[in-house]
């Protein structure tokens, strides 16, 4: 039986090319791996191709397309046959949506407000202007609505089997309100001329049922679709009759369509127009997903129907909760979850996993989610990130930035900057709900009714600029004292920038977002607004923040790439060895049983492209000197796009940085050039400067696309990449150094570490879809059952990976022979004294009369003779202090990788004159 808390987890990416059946091929190599619990990306019914598993258009079946209920069974038999547990990324808070398969969003267009599946999606039905009746925004026309109706692609159509009419747009299915189906079959009648006939005759008889009432009832419509169906030779008639509606037959026609679809309960538009008039919430800026109210009861149950089985099944052992932030009430969500576990457990109760992916800002504590585990840790990547990029050339890197940019190094204007531009296009349609709603409220009293919607809007604009993390999270109860203080800070802020009259508006917003209007006392407002505006604005700031900070300022300002990074802060410092020892000893006391990742398929790189980069920071002075020759060897590759330059000054700078991290040794080959070339799209697009994904600018991207070619092309770059690939091998052994004392410390700090998917191996792979390329399974079998060969012979030929996975081997192996110390054991930090103090981290875990001290290297560059050796520690004469065996000498102890782990009964006779124990 797996382990309550994972000893170590290890993703999978599940899709058409990577099934269930694949995945069960591998499950033995993971156990000899040393890992615990499989955890996989979501399996449910997903949109047809999905790669990724998060368009999920049916939560309640397994996804065909990954082998169903059949191929998952196996998978499961392969995964209790080797004791591994399963962890599921369930995705609770969206659907994907349009196209033709999500059942639930198929009747909400057929039957608008009146669909028991309404209140399972959020949308504000009364939003969009000049509205005749309730309806729903479908952005999903490639050209304007008029274009897309007079070219004809648009087309009423009828199916004859269900006996039900829709409009097909390409491969969207956009039924047709039952109340409409009279004045139709009337009109399809009437353009065949068969009134008279037995089968016309049938149609209109229909008609009249349909049309007999306003508001027909859910099973008479059914039983009258079953009639329609039944009629002979119905289905010819009506292909006949749906000429009066084939808009390239002429104008007549194409206002027909047009009259028929204006009566529906939802609108078509260009998908440009969601950024200024959707009324349903999305997964970010996302069109086809569809933002789900789990908070809705029924809707909760029918989302987990199948999770629920499989809990009681004893077929999951955990959940990955995936987007926690984008929950109206993330708490009360994950109590219902553990209700939901106990129930489908019972009467046998057994430990059960669950963390959420939550990003945790850079300066932010991560809120009291009682019923949760911990996050998915990204907040300790980034600490291991930081921890291991040496201070002073990374100050050093601010200089070259700034001449890069033009501009002070400072990252919080470019982070507002970003924000606006997100506010103004993206988001603009939510923000405009939301100022909308705050100006009702504000309406709703005389006391503040002369707070005008322009005011709200520029009041609530510098209110989220300033707002520095994913979100508050208020319930009905009010605001905790964290949050409120979080309120208040950030309206500071705000009113700082304001230079409007009437300062007073902060005074109504903070009331507002604290619910404070609603005090005993205070002036009568709607509470349900009052309550929907806190709330929804909840659900607003995390997909603000993420793209603006992710999605756009990440690639606005690449200083050092490394620290660009989910839940990172680009403008970060190296972090001090005492503030790290700190936050794991917090760590070990609130949140011992987390994810510690260091690559996800969110992250932005590879973690061992991001080591690479960060050994940038040690190199700075070579850095800066080789950026200015790389610069004059492709000046002649620059070309002219208007007044400006393809790749910006700035682009070319990240384009620097990106091949630092992910080049292969060997140089470049076709695919990798087709591959950086699809990573520098979409980063200048989502920095939104030169191009975008909105307004793509074809010269700029064109003129970036050849400039690429041209430097990987040896006939053409001959100088530029002789010298960098010179520089590539020194940087590639420092950060190969790096990846190992990184991979020491996620197997070795309270949490569980979380393997991504091939990362045994050397991983340096670019943002995604790049990072969710296929992984050789069988190279990393072949290797995992050759003689084991020793670390010695292993880093001889480091760059192979050979390295990195015997070493991810040992940890694994210590931490399936310890297994309550790494789960519930104390984190003891040590003291380092002597020359070279600065390049050790050293502590220990202790759990009852078992403990073991770790030690990792960091700041390579001495240790290596600038990266032209491997790791030579007898240069270090620092010394770590441990209580109680005293001081031992850390030469002593590290051998051929960056890292040692001991017990302490070998540290013991290592301390003792003449005495050398094994290391572990």
């Amino acid at each position: 039986m797996p382990p309550a808390v994972p000893i170590a987890t290890y993703r999978l990416q599940l899709n058409a090319a990577f099934r269930f059946e694949d995945a069960a091929a591998v499950v033995p190599y993971l156990k000899s791996l040393g890992i615990s619990h499989v955890y996989v990306s979501p399996f449910m019914k997903a949109r047809q191709g999905s790669s990724h598993g998060y368009d999920v258009v049916d939560h309640t079946t397994f996804n065909p397309e990954l082998g169903g209920d059949i191929g998952f069974e196996r998978f499961s038999a392969a995964l209790k046959a080797n004791d591994l547990g399963l962890i599921l990324d369930f995705v609770p808070n969206h659907m994907g949506v349009h196209g033709a398969d999500n059942a639930w969003w198929l009747d909400v267009l057929e039957w608008g407000p009146k669909s028991p599946f309404a209140s399972s999606f959020d949308i504000d039905w009364d939003m969009l202007p000049h509205r005749t009746k309730p309806r729903l925004l479908l952005p999903i026309l490639g050209a304007s609505y008029g274009e897309a109706l007079n070219r004809g692609e648009i087309e009423l159509c009828f199916d004859p089997q269900a006996g039900s009419f829709y409009a097909r747009y390409y491969e969207n299915r956009l039924p047709i309100a039952p109340e409409r189906y009279g004045d139709l079959l009337r009109m399809i009648v009437a353009h065949a001329e068969e009134n008279t006939s037995d089968t016309g005759r049938g149609l209109l008889s229909l008609a009249a049922a349909f049309g007999g009432k306003k508001h027909p009832e859910r099973r008479q419509v059914q039983l009258l679709k079953q009639q329609l169906a039944e009629i002979p030779g119905a289905a010819k008639l009506i292909a006949r009759g749906l000429e009066a509606f084939r808009a390239t037959a002429g104008m007549p026609q194409v206002l027909a369509l047009h009259h028929v679809l204006e009566r529906q309960h939802y609108r078509l538009s260009h998908w440009r127009l969601a950024s200024s008039e959707i009324n349903f919430r999305r997964f970010f800026d996302i069109n086809g997903l569809a933002g789900l109210r789990v908070e809705d009861r029924p809707t909760f149950n029918r989302v987990h129907t199948l999770v629920r089985r499989l809990i009681a099944e004893d077929k999951i052992q955990g959940l990955r909760i995936d987007h926690i932030d984008g929950l109206l009430d993330p708490t009360q969500y994950l109590q219902r979850i553990r209700r939901l576990i106990a129930d489908a457990q019972a009467p046998r109760p057994r430990p059960f996993y669950l963390v959420v992916e939550k990003i945790v800002g850079h300066h932010e504590t991560l809120q009291p989610f009682a019923a949760a585990d911990g996050t998915t840790g990204y907040e300790w990547l980034n600490t291991i990130t930081q921890t291991l990029v040496e201070p002073h050339g990374l100050k050093a890197l601010d200089d070259i930035w700034r001449q890069a940019s033009n501009s002070a190094p400072a990252f919080a204007p470019v982070l507002a900057a970003a924000k606006r531009r997100v506010l103004e296009t993206m988001l603009a349609s939510e923000f405009t709900v939301l100022t909308r709603l705050l100006a009702r409220i504000a309406a709703g009293h005389y006391t503040t009714r002369d707070y005008s919607e322009d005011s709200l809007r520029q009041a609530l604009t510098l209110y989220v600029i300033h707002f520095p993390v994913y979100r508050t999270y208020i319930t009905a109860k009010g605001p905790s004292a964290a949050d409120r203080a979080l309120i208040r800070a950030t309206i500071r802020k705000a009113q700082a920038d304001w230079f409007n009259a009437d300062a007073g508006v902060f005074d109504f917003l903070h009331d507002a977002l604290t619910l404070d209007l609603l005090q005993p006392g205070r002036a009568p407002h709607s509470r349900s607004r009052v309550r929907r505006f806190a709330f929804k604005m909840q659900q607003f700031t995390p997909p603000l923040i993420a793209k603006a900070l992710e999605d756009t300022a990440f690639y606005r300002y690449p200083r050092l790439l490394a620290l660009n990074e989910v839940g990172g802060d680009p403008a970060a410092s190296s972090l001090p060895i005492l503030d790290f020892h700190h936050r794991l000893i917090a760590r070990s006391q609130q949140w011992p049983h987390g994810m510690t990742a260091t690559a996800t398929h969110d992250t932005k790189r590879g973690e061992d492209a991001r080591m690479r980069i960060i050994a940038l920071a040690e190199l700075s002075g070579e850095w800066t000197a080789a950026v200015g020759r790389w610069k004059l060897f492709n000046a002649r590759f620059v070309t002219d796009v208007g007044p400006h330059r393809s790749p910006s000054i700035v682009d070319e700078y990240m384009l620097y940085q990106a091949l630092v991290g992910a080049m292969p040794l060997e140089g470049p080959d076709q695919d990798f050039v087709a591959r950086f070339q699809a990573y520098a799209q979409k980063a200048v697009r989502e920095a939104k400067l030169q191009t975008s994904w909105l307004n793509p600018n074809a010269d700029y991207e064109r003129g970036l696309k050849t400039f690429i070619d041209n430097i990987l092309d040896p006939r053409r770059a001959a100088e530029y990449l002789d010298s960098f690939m010179a520089f590539l091998k020194r940087v590639a052994l420092i950060g190969a150094l790096n990846s190992l004392s990184q991979l020491t410390l996620k197997a070795t700090l309270p949490g569980v570490p979380d393997f991504y998917q091939g990362a045994e191996f050397w991983d340096l792979s670019l943002v995604d879809p790049d990072n969710r390329r296929p992984v050789d399974f069988g190279s990393r079998r072949a290797a995992f059952a050759a003689p084991p060969a020793d670390l010695a012979a292993a880093t001889r030929n480091w760059s192979s990976g050979q390295i990195k996975l015997l070493w991810t081997r040992h940890l694994l192996t210590l931490r399936q022979q310890y297994p309550d110390l790494f789960a519930r054991g104390e984190y003891i930090p040590h003291s380092v004294d002597g020359p070279g103090a600065e390049h050790v981290v050293a502590f220990t875990r202790r759990f009852r009369k078992q403990a073991l001290t770790i030690m990792a290297l960091r700041f390579f560059s001495p240790l290596t003779q600038g990266g032209t050796r491997w790791l030579e520690p007898g240069t270090l004469n620092a010394t770590v202090t441990i209580d109680p065996i005293g001081r031992v000498g850390v030469s002593q102890l590290i051998r051929h990788v960056p890292a040692t782990i001991m017990t302490s009964e070998a540290l013991r006779q290592i301390v003792r004159p003449g005495r050398m124990a094994s290391l572990i």
